[in-house]
């Protein structure tokens, strides 16, 4: 199975709709927060036909609209701020901050602990963990990006947007 991973897109709807284009063979996405308005979970739920699972970073403002587009969308689960799932035979961890997340991997519960909030790109082993941010949709460093995780293999790939 193929996993999405996304983070900050920061309402940057143009590399969104760009980075959904190319999640065709993604069957989930996982998005580690940061959208912003609720328009931009809209646009993923319209557009991604697979189960979406959200974790709210510190720029998601809105909650009670984020929680109406999703409950509207039907493919949408809000986590609130950490998540705990079981997808294609792995245990994932998701949260927005990276200093979670370390604590997270540490813990040895989960193959998988996504996070986002830095906009950097991060992939690292913390013993039989695999600890990854996927950077940032929004490009504000300068790279569009975002990882698929191959839950078959164990192994993340980063891809660039645009």
């Amino acid at each position: 199975m193929l996993i999405a991973v996304l983070s900050d897109i920061h309402d940057n709807i143009w590399k969104l709709e760009e980075a959904l284009k190319g999640l065709e063979q993604a069957e989930e996405l996982i998005f580690c927060g940061d959208f912003c308005a609720p328009f931009t979970l809209k646009q993923i739920a319209d557009s991604f036909p697979g189960p979406v699972h959200v974790i709210f970073g510190n720029n998601d403002g809105d909650k009670l609209l984020l929680s109406r587009v999703a409950t509207r969308a039907g493919n949408v689960t809000l986590h609130g701020e950490f998540a705990e799932l079981e997808l294609g035979g792995r245990k994932i961890a998701a949260t927005h901050y990276p200093a979670i997340a370390v604590g997270l991997a540490a813990s040895e519960r989960y193959d998988l602990v996504c996070c986002g909030h830095s906009h950097r790109v991060a992939e690292e082993r913390v013993r039989d963990t695999l600890l990854i941010n996927p950077g940032e949709v929004m490009g504000r460093f300068g790279r569009s990006t975002y990882v698929l995780y191959d839950t078959d293999t164990g192994q993340a790939t980063l891809r660039e947007i645009g």
